[in-house]
């Protein structure tokens, strides 16, 4: 079975570093970045499953990275997670207007984030 890739897009280490431990120990491939536009070179890259993805990063924030990511026909199929302290309706909606697969607001749990990869990846 292929392994399955996840790329973490965010700016904080602290997050990075958790869902890098998290994720490892499940077995999936990660890359990360800590900006916006590092994030977009690396779904071109890596070609991830996943990419969570936060909203407020230096270079490009993370609406701009999904809206590119969803208007490239190479990478549109990406599931993108956002993953943001932002957890106010109208962040979720442009969120979803941006084409983001899912919302997840901070501070997570560990339990939430496995269940939902499993949930994509079985599909």
């Amino acid at each position: 079975m292929d392994q399955k890739k996840i790329l973490i897009a965010d700016d904080n280490e602290n997050i990075r570093e958790a869902l890098t431990y998290l994720l490892e120990d499940e077995g999936y491939k990660l890359a990360l970045a800590r900006d916006g536009a590092d994030a977009l070179k690396k779904v071109r890259e890596f070609l991830p499953d996943i990419l969570f993805l936060d909203i407020m990063m230096p270079e490009m924030n993370g609406y701009e990275v999904c809206r590119a990511i969803k208007n490239d026909p190479k990478l549109r199929n990406t599931y993108v997670i956002m993953l943001t302290a932002k957890g106010q309706v109208a962040e979720q909606e442009r969120g979803k207007e941006v084409g983001a697969d899912e919302y997840i607001v901070k501070p997570f749990s560990p339990m939430e984030i496995l269940s939902k990869i499993k949930n994509i990846l079985d599909k």
